[in-house]
């Protein structure tokens, strides 16, 4: 509990200062609003405590100050007994309460007491709304697959504890959506830092993670506080920590093991408090074997591991992220989402998705935006049709490719029987006993 109390005269002051004190407040004691000026500021967890009447600016006008600065602060004002009209007509404007002296200490502390509760709950409140806004922009692990499941498991056992994680996945798999869920698990107050690794320089990766004092090197003109010596409080997530070269890797193992740093070109010694996650798309204890990545640092990461599953591994899931992608791009584009068929979404759930769940978000992108290929892949590759479809002969696999190849042929010609028959390389009455077969329609000619 904090009070900035603001008195000219002395003695009331101490008093005052000393009830504050006793009744558990850290006292912060002005003689004018001006010499309190430095300590006003929409942050300050207490209340303001002033007399009405103080040489230069009044109590009044510090009201009218803090009103404008947080008019959730509590401004608790003292008066003579000259004054209680004027108090009044504060109160009206927003001023807490007012206390006439000469006033009792009981008085004085009960009406501090709570105006700290109000304000407590105004400060706990404010922090739950940013704590609810910050959580939206974090990334949604989408999905029912048991894998999934398995994963968000994890989470939940692993999160709020202080461990470091090393997080095992393709490219596309949604290492660092999880990497910012183990954060938001922790609880952690701290930032969230990402570094891709495998995007960094050489020359800069030591200045860049551990931070450098000037003149540590030529261009250094001033101090630079590096990545994890930010992430103080938070979480620093580390990707593609295969392409960290072997010098730093001994300076990041000594760093996890002494949770303590040294900038570049200093001597102090910064007592590290965050977290550590690291993410591979290789196998590191593969390339710790082939000496491109240190045994001892592998085995200090992986304490705790995880390996995320490929998009193919959760096949089920693909409807809702698409639909999730493909929602997300129409608002970001300002544009509709167009339909899909069963059949479309029957023949992307066959597919592999190299690229996983990156691959299919840009794939949502493109759909929206009327560039992706709409022919699938099982009307260019009767093998793949053959695989995905549900049907007992072979004639009528032959039929469904053939009938799905003159459907796209009149879809593209805008249901011109002559531009489809030119276009699939038939007389154009071949095409009528094959529309008129698998009961195609066709634009009146």
């Amino acid at each position: 509990m904090e009070a900035l109390l603001i008195e000219d005269e002395q003695a009331v002051r101490l008093a005052t200062s000393q009830t504050l004190e006793l009744g558990g407040f850290k006292v912060h004691a002005y003689a004018s609003v001006e010499a309190a000026q430095s300590a006003l500021h929409p942050a300050f967890a207490g209340i303001i405590v002033s007399d009405v009447r103080l040489p230069g600016q009044s109590g009044l006008e510090l009201l009218t100050q803090v009103r404008a600065l947080d008019a959730d602060l509590p401004v608790i004002l003292i008066t003579g007994h000259g004054d209680v009209s004027m108090a009044v007509a504060a109160m009206r404007v927003g001023a807490y309460d007012f206390i006439e002296k000469p006033f009792a200490s009981e008085r004085l502390l009960e009406t501090c007491l709570r105006a700290q509760e109000k304000r407590k709950l105004v400060m706990d409140n404010r922090q739950l709304k940013q704590q609810l806004a910050s959580q939206k922009s974090v990334p949604e692990m989408l999905g029912h697959a048991p894998v999934i499941e398995q994963v968000r498991k994890f989470i939940r056992a692993i999160g709020p504890s202080p461990v470091d994680v090393l997080i095992n996945g393709a490219t596309g798999s949604g290492k660092e959506v999880v990497a910012r869920q183990l954060h938001l698990a922790s609880g952690r107050s701290g930032e969230f830092v990402a570094i891709n690794c495998g995007a960094l320089p050489e020359a800069m990766f030591e200045s860049e993670i551990f931070g450098h004092e000037a003149g540590a090197f030529t261009s250094a003109q001033k101090r630079r506080i590096g990545k994890l010596e930010y992430a103080q409080g938070g979480t620093v997530f580390l990707d593609e920590i295969e392409s960290m070269p072997l010098a730093l890797q001994v300076k990041l193992l000594r760093v996890l093991q002494e949770r303590r740093l040294e900038r570049l070109g200093g001597n102090a010694q910064i007592v590290l408090d965050c977290r550590v996650i690291a993410a591979s798309k290789v196998d590191l204890l593969q390339l710790s074997e082939e000496a491109k990545f240190r045994e001892d640092l592998y085995y200090r990461l992986s304490v705790v591991s995880i390996d995320l599953p490929v998009l193919k591994q959760r096949r089920e899931d693909i409807p809702l992220l698409l639909k999730h992608f493909a929602d997300a791009a129409a608002q970001r584009y300002q544009m509709p989402v167009p339909s899909w068929t069963p059949e479309h979404m029957a023949e992307w759930q066959q597919r592999d998705w190299p690229g996983n769940v990156r691959e299919l978000r840009n794939f949502a992108d493109k759909w929206v935006l009327g560039v992706a290929d709409l022919i699938p892949a099982s009307a260019r590759d009767p093998v793949a049709h053959i695989k995905a479809a549900e049907v007992d002969s072979l004639p009528k696999r032959l039929d469904e490719y053939e009938s799905s190849l003159i459907q796209h042929a009149l879809q593209a010609h805008d249901g011109n029987v002559a531009l489809a028959a030119e276009q699939l390389g038939i007389p154009k009455k071949t095409l009528y006993d094959k529309i008129k077969k698998y009961q195609l329609a066709v634009r009146p000619a």
